[in-house]
């Protein structure tokens, strides 16, 4: 009976072992953040891009495809190419200055600060615990006529402040301003990875001051400046706050435009398709500067 029981043939179940799916300790660990990116950030998007095709005027999102939005946008007697404009010009200015401002800043606090200069940069981070309408408001308060510089002014027996509230320049002045940490701290980073060793090396062997800057130091904190440029330009494309409160909507920016389609005109679709048009001409920009940069010299892989 033994032998027959032995010589008995296994089922297919008992014979074949069980497969299971081995999922990587890595994919398991990065599952809530993944998570929260689908949930946060791509189903947002998506929802976005839905609207920009839907019927103008309804919510049939998901249920109604049309270019009519983007006809509307593109249309000749629509001057919202005026406010793309005016967002990347004001843009690409801010990056600009601000570069030219916080470089120095940076490069002092690394010199004088050393391995410490980050943990100094995050003081220039405590304004953004203050509203941002806040703060602006207060610089109106100090511009305005009768306000703090110029009432300063008079009391000293000096003529009244300039002028410069609801310019375009003090428009400017307000981005500077409010974009500063975010192109500071990251600029900073990248100028505390230059090895002070090896600049002191290169001015041994006869280096000068402009050549070292040239060839040792901008190259090797490139990667923190590029940051800090992407992340300022990006942000300043979509700032609004400063037209509104600095400059009284003399100057009219593209996110304006697009509160006011998702919000006084009950326009989803015709926002969404310019939130799109927007979020494309950002993407376009930055992958094309970034072509046309030698990333692996940049970055010291060659």
């Amino acid at each position: 009976m033994a032998d027959v029981a032995l010589a008995a043939p296994r089922t297919e179940s008992q014979s074949a072992p069980k497969r299971t799916v081995a999922i990587p300790a890595g994919l398991r660990c990065a599952s809530p953040v993944i998570l929260f990116l689908l949930l946060g950030f791509i189903a947002p998007l998506l929802t976005v891009v839905a609207y920009a095709f839907a019927t103008p005027r309804s919510f049939d999102v998901f249920r109604s495809f049309t270019l009519e939005n983007f006809a509307t946008i593109f249309d000749s007697s629509n001057t919202v190419w005026m406010s793309f404009a005016w967002s990347l010009a004001f843009a690409f200015c801010t990056v600009v200055l601000l570069a030219l401002v916080a470089y120095p800043i940076a490069y002092g606090l690394n010199r004088v600060f050393g391995k410490w200069s980050g943990l100094i940069s995050v003081l220039f981070v405590f304004p953004l615990f203050v509203s941002e309408n806040v703060r602006l408001y207060g610089w109106t308060l100090f511009f305005i006529k009768n306000g703090v510089l110029d009432g300063t002014l008079k009391t000293l027996g000096l003529a009244g402040g300039p002028e410069v509230l609801f310019t375009p320049g003090i428009i400017l002045f307000g981005m500077v301003y409010v974009y500063l940490p975010f192109m500071l701290f990251p600029m900073t980073l990248g100028l505390a990875m230059v090895p002070r060793d090896l600049v002191d090396a290169a001015r041994d062997l006869g280096a000068g001051r402009l050549m070292i800057w040239r060839e040792i130091e901008l190259p090797l904190a490139m990667p923190g400046i590029l940051i800090g440029m992407l992340l300022t330009f990006v942000l300043a494309a979509g700032a609004v706050a400063e037209a509104k409160i600095l400059g009284g909507q003399s100057v009219i920016m593209i996110t304006h435009d697009i509160e006011i389609a998702f919000t006084y005109s009950q326009n989803w679709p015709l926002g969404s398709a310019l939130a799109v048009l927007l979020m494309i001409i950002i993407s376009g920009l930055a992958l094309f500067v970034m072509s046309k940069l030698d990333l692996d010299r940049i970055l010291g892989k060659r």
